[in-house]
């Protein structure tokens, strides 16, 4: 599952070049602002409900094709994990649910709670990708784990910062950071969801909520699987079964 590239993992192939040429399409034909979607005056007064259902479909910003792509590429070890064709089940049976969630509980709860401040939300899928996150956190196990020092203090300040009390609480400013392997996959992931508050953190929010309860077994139609032949399985026929009866 830590082989460079995109052995065994083509679902993630597709997606990370078609974050890429999607907001290269966008911006060279000029329609990035069909591509994000505000309450007033997209859905009122002007009844662009279809913005509902394209929102997600890529993003409009350069700094945010980045990170994405970084973080769909880390992802791709889920791939690896459970196979294309629950991967590719995983995607299309949260996809209802990340694209009309959010655009849901922002008009009907969180712009109302913020008194119309909260009116935005930016293009891009960044739900899918904090439901993807949220299998890779649970699934993933770190391989390593790393200090880093927040200061150039000696090693002796900082595990002790007052030799003359010793029972002294350590200063927050001096003691190491401690990080894992899987940090720089969850940093990227951390600027796309504070990149446009507080519409990307809301479709981060509900991403990793999505996640967690496919996850769970909690939502709707996460046992459905997409036929095999739709990512090139093949059906197991009965000459395979007799060859591996003789060859026993």
């Amino acid at each position: 599952m830590i082989t460079s590239g995109f052995t065994s993992a083509p679902v993630s192939k597709f997606i990370v070049f078609y974050v890429v040429v999607s907001a290269l399409i966008a911006s060279v034909t000029d329609t990035k602002y069909y591509l994000h979607l505000q309450v007033d005056p997209h859905l009122w007064p002007w009844g662009q409900f279809w913005r509902i259902f394209t929102w997600q479909a890529c993003y409009t910003n350069s700094t945010e094709v980045l990170f994405a792509t970084l973080t769909f590429y880390h992802l791709r070890t889920i791939e690896r994990l459970w196979g294309t064709r629950k991967f590719a089940s995983f995607l299309l049976s949260t996809l209802p649910y990340t694209t009309l969630l959010p655009p849901l509980l922002l008009t009907l709860l969180l712009r109302p709670l913020t008194f119309t401040h909260a009116n935005h939300l930016p293009g891009g899928p960044t739900p899918l990708l904090f439901a993807l996150l949220a299998q890779y956190h649970a699934a993933i196990p770190h391989v390593y784990k790393y200090r880093v020092a927040l200061s150039t203090s000696n090693p002796t300040s900082i595990s002790n910062p007052n030799p003359h009390n010793p029972n002294s609480p350590p200063n927050p400013l001096t003691t190491p950071l401690l990080l894992t392997s899987k940090t720089l996959t969850y940093l990227p992931a951390l600027q796309l969801a504070l990149s446009q508050v507080p519409g990307s953190l809301l479709t981060a929010a509900v991403g990793w909520t999505v996640g967690s309860a496919f996850r769970n077994d909690a939502l709707p139609g996460s046992g459905w699987r997409v036929p095999g032949w739709v990512v090139g399985e093949k059906k197991a026929g009965r000459e395979g079964f007799d060859g591996l009866r003789r060859r026993l």
